[in-house]
């Protein structure tokens, strides 16, 4: 059998001590079987309770990973949901741009149709003035064989 030593301070208080910090000094011898009595003792009394805070424990972090994963998910879905927001906007935007678009071409339309409104009266006018410019060098021309024929010619003596 073997002894284990254990130095121990005892303090004793009564009334007619004067200072706290005096005390007894005792020494104990205690045998092997009796530490480890004290130690089954002392595990079978803490033993359950630790238990029961592992258990504790463990269903709490479990908890918090399930936890974890749903936020995960619902950040995921929030990013998801944002991101739509983004493509909504994309769309409202390429549709403004394309009703612009359509704006510009229908004004392109028209300003061809107006210019070849206008050429083809541009063309109507020069033809005409070429007509007057002809039709007054002829009356030029009939004025001058006319004038011509009214001046006086000399007589032929025959």
């Amino acid at each position: 059998m073997r002894r284990t030593r254990v130095s121990n301070v005892i303090h004793t208080y009564s009334l007619s001590d004067t200072s706290p910090d005096e005390g007894l000094i005792e020494d104990l011898t205690v045998e092997d079987k009796a530490v480890e009595q004290l130690a089954e003792g002392l595990l079978s009394h803490y033993l359950p309770d630790l238990q029961r805070s592992k258990q504790a424990l463990q269903e709490l972090t479990q908890n918090q990973v399930v936890l974890l994963d749903t936020l995960e998910q619902e950040i995921s879905k929030f990013k998801e949901c944002h991101s739509m927001l983004d493509i909504n906007a994309l769309f409202a935007e390429a549709k403004h741009y394309h009703a612009k678009l359509v704006n510009i071409r229908k004004e392109m339309l028209m300003l061809h149709e107006k210019t070849s409104k206008l050429k083809k009266r541009a063309l109507k006018l020069q033809q005409k003035r070429q007509k007057e410019e002809l039709e007054r060098e002829q009356q030029r021309e009939k004025e001058f064989e006319r004038e011509k024929q009214l001046t006086a010619r000399p007589a032929k003596r025959t």
